[in-house]
């Protein structure tokens, strides 16, 4: 995507010449230089707009290659190849993608744009989720397909500041609906300073907002993002999730998109894609490179034979790559039965009891895969799911039939049941060597490992509960 068309593109979008007006007229005085690190954040840097003009947009940034090697509270860990004490912790490059700027209204005077990471011989940081993706990009690209994506991203509002949330150890929070909200126009009504505060500053920074409603737990909703091409899917989803927060914090309240946070339904983020040739002539609000559909055609529920291969294949690869899809050791708690989050690998047309789901029809014919949580890093989902359903194209694998009634009963394979069990499968599979390379492997083993090793050494309020006096 080049600059022009960034500047083109919707309201809130920025050309660099916008950028350097707006500059000169004191409307913007900030640029945050940002990616997507291994949790799904945003991490990066506050620069001037003057600074940025002069010197970064045509060169880089730098950061320390640790921000790819630590926990989500910012230790620095064992076990990186990449990132260590050894290597003494040194700079990657932050290279801006222009076709990412844009105004974030719900701050004064600031301008956010992307970055892809790169060595400082601008050889590609391989482990890093949005090249992750790009890599599976450029595989369908070599096809002549391109990948269209939107996500479904799930929360959960609480009356409670984030400071007060902590203060109260994350108990007692008061949820911002007292009843089960799911569809429901009055529980929506009931946030909607809240919900429109984040739509209208979601829309002023170039993203094409299409619905907010109410979801099953206590203060639930959803904000829902009209499909675009898969990278701009995800960097469209980060710059939400972190603006969702802001926005909450400004108002004092408090959202979180944890996969688990109580007994009652999780948070999800079902994600669906689909694959169009490129070079097609596209239609009014949707990418320019939309083509012929590549997954719909004149077979069972209106699949063509690679649609059959693509959802196989996605099937096949679920169990191996489910790191990707559930990155923490929360994630798997939503694995529920009963609860709309699937816990069997099975595929059906408009059944939302299986972790893949058909929807649409003809040209909006797509795969809905219901297995990641809110805390789902989108990079890593949506290049897990290319990488399956290129598996099973190359290998034409057969489709089962669609599971018709309540896949939750089924005795066939399941999800996995831990973090423990996704990591053995991610380290023992070839195809998640052969389709993301050893050193991404191997990274995001030890991410798991990490996770694990902290959980292993929490005294939890549960064990306090069940041990303190009765044992």
């Amino acid at each position: 995507m080049t600059d022009s068309h960034a500047s083109a593109a919707r309201a809130g979008m920025l050309s660099m010449e916008q950028l350097r007006a707006a500059a000169r007229a004191g409307e913007i005085d900030t640029v945050v230089l940002a990616f997507t690190d291994m949790q799904g954040r945003l991490a990066g840097k506050r620069l001037s707009a003057e600074y940025f003009i002069d010197e970064v947009a045509e060169h880089f940034a730098e950061g320390c290659n640790y921000l790819l090697a630590v926990d989500v509270d910012m230790n620095t860990v064992g076990g990186y190849a990449m990132s260590s004490w050894d290597r003494g912790y040194g700079d990657f490059v932050l290279r801006p993608d222009l076709a990412t700027l844009r105004r974030l209204p719900w701050l004064p005077a600031t301008a956010l744009v992307l970055a892809d990471l790169t060595w400082l011989d601008g050889t590609p940081v391989v482990a890093s989720p949005r090249q992750i993706l790009q890599a599976q990009v450029a595989r369908l690209a070599e096809r002549g397909w391109v990948a269209l994506a939107g996500t479904e991203l799930e929360f959960i509002v609480y009356r409670d500041s984030y400071e007060q949330a902590s203060d109260k150890g994350y108990a007692n929070l008061v949820p911002a609906n007292q009843y089960n909200v799911d569809y429901s126009i009055l529980g929506t009504s009931r946030i909607d300073p809240l919900l429109r505060r984040i739509t209208g500053a979601m829309s002023g920074a170039g993203m094409y907002v299409e619905s907010a409603k109410g979801e099953c737990n206590l203060g639930q909703h959803e904000i829902a993002f009209r499909y675009a091409d898969a990278v701009t899917t995800c960097d469209n989803h980060s710059i939400y999730k972190t603006g969702a927060k802001e926005i909450a914090a400004q108002d004092g309240v408090a959202l979180t998109f944890m996969a688990k946070p109580n007994a009652r339904e999780g948070n999800s983020c079902h994600i669906h894609l689909s694959l169009r040739e490129q070079g097609g002539p596209g239609t009014e609000g949707a990418p320019a490179t939309e083509g012929a559909p590549v997954l719909a055609g004149d077979g069972p529920h209106g699949l063509s034979k690679l649609g059959e291969h693509f959802v196989a294949g996605q099937l096949a690869a679920m169990r191996e790559l489910a790191l990707c899809y559930a990155p923490n050791i929360n994630s798997y708690k939503r694995y529920v039965p009963d609860s709309f989050a699937p816990t069997a690998v099975r595929w059906g047309a408009d059944n939302r009891t299986c972790a893949l789901r058909l929807v649409g029809h003809g040209r909006s014919l797509r795969v809905e895969n219901r297995t990641p949580g809110g805390d789902v890093n989108p990079y890593l989902a949506i290049a897990a799911m290319i990488a399956g359903g290129l598996y099973g194209i190359d290998s034409e694998l057969p489709l089962e039939p669609a599971f018709a009634g309540n896949a939750y009963v089924d005795d066939g394979p399941k999800v996995p049941h831990t973090l423990r069990d996704a990591l053995a499968l991610w380290e023992d599979s070839l195809l998640a060597k052969q389709s993301f390379g050893p050193e991404v492997v191997g990274h995001y083993a030890n991410y798991a490992r990490v996770e694990l090793a902290a959980f292993d050494a929490a005294v939890t309020d549960w064990e306090l509960r069940r041990c303190f006096e009765r044992l």
